[in-house]
């Protein structure tokens, strides 16, 4: 059964199900990498999806040189005019093995426009394999990654490695303006540009397909990296994409979700995080005893836990205690 055939299915499925409840589920088959450390191959795989979609899965971890720190979920969409790229990975190598998959799947057609979702360093790091022309990214994320990108290749290069050989940042020519982004080629799209995870969050919406690539707003069986994050707005954000009624929505992390259920599991974290480093703080908690006493048991079997937890309070929670004194 192909992915087309089983996404159908799994509609078929869900409509006699609807009376005990919501279908929970990553989305079957997606092709899952296989890094070779030995060779600096990433063992990139495209699946497609629905309406001319094609993913390339990431690793649903953290960072590390035996996943080659390709932790990002990229992709691309294909007409007969040309391809239209998403997120170019954390590297040189990565961008490069991703543009040779991309021309072996398209039979090497063009490379319309390549777009970072936000501005954090596995959003745009490849771009080095791609025409500068071609790369695009809104108004903010292009002021972030000037920003950062020189911390972003010296903690990288520490992290990652020999993976890293030659990467040197490439900043996106082309800006997106608000809802300016309204075709790749032939297919109409919705562009948002939300915040919460960034103050610059695009999702690219396909209202036919019903396919979303929901950028860092959304990580699914994983927990959230909060570097550059605000919680309530986030939690806003992921409010108006549940509005759209996906039935595929693509994290940037974690794996590919059936309908929903990826940006329910991220507002669900994030709520019940935004609520617990209010409490902690106006109760006068020490930083160490919001990290003793963990997430919730629901949470706990996700990716990157305890370390991104630790991360996201030590991230946070300076900002919770600054509010419950008066902002002093």
């Amino acid at each position: 059964m192909n992915l087309c055939k089983a996404v159908r299915a799994m509609f078929a499925a869900s409509a006699l199900t609807l009376a005990a409840g919501p279908v929970l589920a990553e989305l079957p088959n997606i092709a899952k990498p296989t890094p070779n450390k030995s060779t600096l191959d990433y063992g990139l795989k495209a699946t497609k999806l629905a309406g001319g979609w094609y993913v390339i899965a990431g690793a649903n971890d953290d960072f590390s040189q035996a996943n080659g720190c390709n932790i990002i979920n990229t992709g691309f969409y294909m007409d007969d005019a040309g391809v239209y790229v998403i997120n170019t990975g954390t590297s040189r190598l990565y961008g490069e093995q991703q543009r040779a998959l991309i021309d072996s799947v398209s039979k090497n057609k063009p490379v319309k426009q390549v777009v970072a979702l936000n501005l954090h360093p596995d959003y745009f790091l490849g771009n080095q394999a791609y025409p500068k022309e071609s790369l695009a990214a809104t108004k903010l994320t292009i002021q972030g990654i000037k920003a950062e990108a020189a911390l972003y290749e010296t903690n990288l290069y520490r992290l990652c490695g020999d993976w890293m050989k030659g990467t040197e940042s490439v900043f996106p020519a082309q800006t997106i303006a608000p809802g300016g982004l309204r075709n790749f080629g032939s297919k109409p799209i919705q562009t948002l540009e939300l915040k919460g995870h960034t103050d610059s969050d695009l999702v690219v919406f396909d209202p036919e397909s019903k396919v979303m690539w929901a950028g860092g707003l959304v990580f699914y069986k994983r927990i959230v990296t909060t570097p550059h994050a605000r919680l309530k707005p986030w939690i806003e954000s992921l409010k108006k994409l549940q509005a759209m009624k996906p039935k595929v929505v693509v994290p940037s992390h974690g794996p590919v979700s059936w309908g929903g259920e990826a940006i329910d599991q991220t507002l669900d974290y994030l709520s019940w995080l935004e609520k617990r480093l209010t409490d902690a703080a106006a109760m006068g908690e020490e930083m160490n005893d919001v990290m003793k006493q963990g997430a919730p048991e629901r949470f706990r079997s996700f990716a990157a836990y305890p370390a991104e937890f630790y991360r996201n309070v030590t991230n946070l929670y300076p900002l919770y205690e600054k509010q419950a004194l008066g902002g002093f």
